[in-house]
């Protein structure tokens, strides 16, 4: 998102709103406008690695899982090509992927 995009973004959202807020206003916006470039490429990149790093961190400290997406407002798609990118990316392979898959929850 360029800064004029993120400004308009949080000139959507809620007066009270989170840079989380005005990003996810944002990718709406993109996504029932059908124009995707609404966010570029680059800021996708930056804001799901920081997503997935949080994310990540919060799981291993409190060593207990927490819900990573709001399962209602995802197809099956969805999910699995931004897994299968993310594990394209990291140079994992389905056998790494089935060792983590069995990881206990606490």
């Amino acid at each position: 998102m360029t800064d004029t995009e993120t400004k308009l973004a949080r000139a959507s959202a809620p007066a009270n709103a989170t840079c989380g807020e005005a990003f996810v206003a944002a990718a709406e916006r993109a996504l029932t406008s059908g124009d995707l470039d609404l966010v570029s490429d680059a800021e996708l990149e930056r804001v799901f690695t920081a997503a997935v790093r949080l994310y990540a961190a919060k799981v291993d400290l409190d060593n207990k899982p927490i819900n990573p997406v709001t399962a209602e407002k995802l197809t099956p798609t969805d999910v699995v090509v931004s897994v299968t990118a993310m594990i394209r990316a990291v140079g994992l392979n389905l056998w790494d992927l089935s060792m983590w898959f069995q990881r206990p929850h606490s």
